[in-house]
């Protein structure tokens, strides 16, 4: 079945470092940092920069024994990690997408940094993780200028 995403809402980019990779991306890039947060129970610290018409999180192990820490231990360099869409009632979707046989790592939406996320498995996509998130439970003021009327 097709299910319709909504818009790209941001791609993130697995670091060792946000202190390190923060120049590149502000000085080179002209890209604007939010305020880090960080997501004890995914065992990360997060930075979303933004411009007019892009968001890109950098996203950084706390601990060696993290997802992102093996992930990045595994390829020896800051990778891509995920691509994240943006949907209209993440819970059903996930449902909808459980029932056709997608495999999921979340079968039901959890807190993110923007908001609730679910992760569809690499396995589903061909080997890319995504993310998506539910559109309303996105803080109006992080809406990117493409989102707002959607």
């Amino acid at each position: 079945m097709r299910r319709p995403v909504g818009p790209l809402h941001h791609v993130a980019v697995a670091v060792p470092s946000i202190a390190d990779a923060l120049p590149f991306y502000r000085e080179t890039l002209g890209l604007e940092a939010r305020e880090p947060r960080e997501l004890p129970e995914q065992r990360v610290r997060v930075v979303f920069l933004a411009s007019e018409n892009a968001l890109v999180e950098l996203v950084e192990p706390v601990d060696d024994g993290s997802g992102v820490a093996r992930y990045l231990a595994a390829r020896g360099r800051p990778t891509l990690h995920h691509v994240c869409f943006a949907v209209d009632d993440l819970g059903r979707t996930l449902e909808e997408l459980a029932e056709d046989g997608v495999e999921l790592i979340d079968r039901t939406p959890r807190a993110g940094a923007e908001g609730d996320v679910a992760f569809l498995h690499p396995r589903a996509s061909g080997g890319v993780l995504i993310e998506l998130i539910d559109r309303a439970t996105i803080p109006p003021d992080l809406f990117l200028p493409w989102d707002a009327g959607s």
